[in-house]
């Protein structure tokens, strides 16, 4: 068997984790409900407990253990400084935690660093040096990858891209601010319009759908709008409008050659992208068509495994070249 490592994907809403080997297969992929409300140790525990199934049925893993986790890290304690997808994690000790238990070399990544990661090493971005990834899912997560490396900041905590303002006056913002792009373009902000959409009973099917009893996600509301509902529609265009608005700014002050949307939001693109390259036209004045390239991901939402697992076979932040 070739060389393999671990990704873990730590989500808000989700945790995902596989086994991937150097080539970029995935041998097998356990999906969880992030358990957040039980606390950080609890889903430490449920990480370590995936990982050691793993490793037993596989064997033999010569890398280590790559994990995505959304928010701010001090990387090299390993610790999540905080994060607003998980409350109560703040300040906690990722890596020594799953260290400790699993007696293996961990490399912790801000979860959208390892997507960017994910898309430079297997993705749309194989041939490209610099680029920068927003990723849609409980929040709106930001890395970048600059001349080959992610990019971190002097303290290991650029990229926050979700907290770029977009709307003046906006909404409050789980950071603290207001107007955030995670408030406006997440699939959490998805699920609010929708429901807002329900209180002014503008939409027939997400009413039927909540009568049913169904669960409302952002991919419930995409699914409701490809049939046509304009509530629904509207909703995926105010998403395009602010991640236009959002990428706009990153044009502007980055001028890189690929901006690449990813995240289970991204579904969507067919419905937002069109109002999102609208509004990029209208705010970005060195936005150069046909040269700056804005894509959906070619990985969807396996490109922060695919990056936390490329971590766990290289141990190191350089991108594949």
């Amino acid at each position: 068997m070739s060389r393999w490592a671990i990704g873990v994907d730590l989500g808000g809403t989700n945790l995902r984790i596989a086994a991937i080997d150097e080539a970029g297969k995935i041998l097998e992929k356990v999906s969880l409900p992030t358990r957040t409300r039980q606390g950080p140790a609890a889903v430490v525990r449920e990480i370590c407990q995936a990982v050691g199934e793993l490793i037993h049925k596989f064997e033999a893993m010569e890398g280590g253990i790559g994990i995505g986790v959304p928010g701010i890290l001090y990387l090299e304690k390993g610790i999540l400084k905080q994060s607003p997808n998980l409350p109560g994690w703040e300040n906690y000790p990722v890596r020594d935690e799953i260290e400790s238990k699993l007696r293996l070399r961990v490399c912790l990544e801000n979860d959208a660093n390892a997507a960017a990661l994910g898309e430079k090493w297997l993705g749309i971005g194989r041939n490209f040096q610099s680029l920068c990834m927003l990723t849609l899912g409980t929040g709106v997560g930001g890395g970048l990858v600059l001349e080959g490396k992610i990019w971190h900041g002097f303290l290991g905590m650029a990229g926050e891209l979700g907290h770029i303002v977009v709307a003046e006056d906006g909404l409050p913002c789980p950071c603290g601010g207001r107007g955030c792009l995670e408030t406006e373009a997440s699939a959490t902000a998805i699920v609010r319009k929708a429901q807002e959409v329900l209180a002014a009973g503008r939409s027939s099917e997400l009413m039927k759908f909540q009568q049913d009893g169904g669960e409302l996600t952002a991919h419930v509301v995409y699914e409701i709008a490809k049939k046509g509902d304009t509530a629904c529609q509207e909703i995926f265009e105010s998403v395009g409008r602010y991640l236009g608005i959002g990428i706009a700014d990153l044009i502007n002050t980055l001028n890189l050659p690929l901006y690449v949307i990813g995240g289970g939001a991204a579904e969507a693109w067919d419905l937002f992208s069109p109002v999102l390259f609208e509004h990029v036209r209208q705010h970005s004045y060195i936005f150069c068509e046909g040269s700056t390239r804005i894509e959906r991901s070619v990985l969807k939402g396996d490109a922060g495994l695919y990056g936390a697992a490329y971590l766990g076979l290289n141990g190191a932040v350089t991108a594949p070249s």
